[in-house]
C-alpha cells in the first residue's frame, strides 16, 4: 500500500480532495502552503495521518482561491479566523486568515506528503505555527496536546531548532 493509498483509506477519499485543492491553487498560480499537521508530516521523520488540512493563501488572493475551490466542488463556511471547506471525504480544509501566517506562502517549499505533491511552510515557520497553536489557551486541551507532540516530533528530527522553542514549552516536553 502506498502512502497516498493509506492516507486515502484513513480519510475516506481525502487524497482526492487534497489533490483537487492543490490543482486548483497551482493552476491559478496562487501563493499558498500547508501548515500544521501536513507540514509537520513533511518535516518530521514519522508521518501521522490527519484529516485536518490547514492552509494559508496569499492575502490578496484568498477570495479568488475560495471561488476556484468552490468551483472545484468544495463547500465553504466563513469564520472570523478562517474559511473552512469540505469536499467529498472526511478531510476538513481550513484556510487560516490570521495575520500571523501572512508571510508563510512566500517561504514555502515543495514537498511530497503522503504521496501528494504540495507546498508546505518552511521548517521554522512550521515550528512557529505549532508554538503559536500550543500557546492559544482557548484551543481544546486535546488539540494543544497534539500541538505539543508535533513540536516534539519536529525537535526529534531537527534538534537544532531547540533554541527557537520557549522555555515554558520545552519544560512541558521534558516532563
Amino acid at each position: 500500500m502506498t502512502m497516498r493509498n493509506y492516507y486515502d483509506w484513513q480519510t475516506a477519499g481525502g487524497a482526492g480532495d487534497v489533490m483537487r485543492l492543490v490543482d486548483a491553487l497551482e493552476r491559478l498560480e496562487i501563493p499558498w502552503c500547508m501548515i500544521d499537521g501536513l507540514a509537520v508530516n513533511h518535516w518530521a521523520e514519522e508521518p501521522m495521518a490527519t484529516a485536518d488540512v490547514d492552509i494559508v493563501i496569499a492575502t490578496d488572493r484568498v477570495e479568488e482561491a475560495v471561488r476556484a475551490l468552490t468551483e472545484a466542488g468544495f463547500k465553504s463556511k466563513r469564520f472570523d479566523w478562517s474559511i473552512n471547506l469540505t469536499g467529498t471525504s472526511k478531510v476538513s480544509v481550513q484556510i487560516s486568515i490570521e495575520d500571523f501566517y501572512h508571510a508563510f506562502p512566500g517561504r514555502s517549499v515543495p514537498a511530497d506528503v503522503h504521496g501528494i505533491l504540495m507546498r508546505v511552510a518552511a521548517l521554522e515557520d512550521t515550528l512557529a505555527g505549532k508554538i503559536k497553536a500550543y500557546g492559544t489557551p482557548e484551543r481544546r486541551a486535546s488539540k494543544r496536546q497534539k500541538d505539543l507532540a508535533d513540536i516534539a516530533r519536529l525537535l526529534d528530527s531537527h534538534p537544532q531548532l531547540r533554541a527557537k522553542v520557549p522555555e515554558n514549552v520545552l519544560a512541558k516536553l521534558e516532563v
